[in-house]
């Protein structure tokens, strides 16, 4: 688990998204040009929620969250995902 230095804002939570798939199920090498966004990923840092409206999910928690769900950064070289808690799916 990486440890950044960013805190979120009230119900939004830092992502650090899985690596996306290398190899088909059947060992066929997918290009970079073709490979999917990951929807799948790891909480780094979590917000204080809204007022009357706590977190539900903690750091460290794997969460599965929406294709085209946050906003992508780059903090230290390394990509992340900023999104509320309501664009999370399910806990994993």
């Amino acid at each position: 688990m990486a440890n950044v230095n960013i805190k979120p804002l009230a119900d939004r939570v830092l992502v650090e998204p899985a690596a996306a798939e290398e190899k088909t199920a059947f060992g066929i090498i997918i290009p970079d040009t073709a490979k999917e966004k990951p929807q799948r990923g790891q909480i780094v840092a979590v917000g204080n929620g809204k007022k009357d409206e706590p977190l539900t999910v903690k750091v460290g928690d794997n969460v599965l969250y929406g294709k085209y769900s946050g906003t992508e950064i780059t903090v230290e070289g390394k990509e992340y995902l900023i999104m509320r808690e309501s664009d999370i799916f399910a806990v994993l």
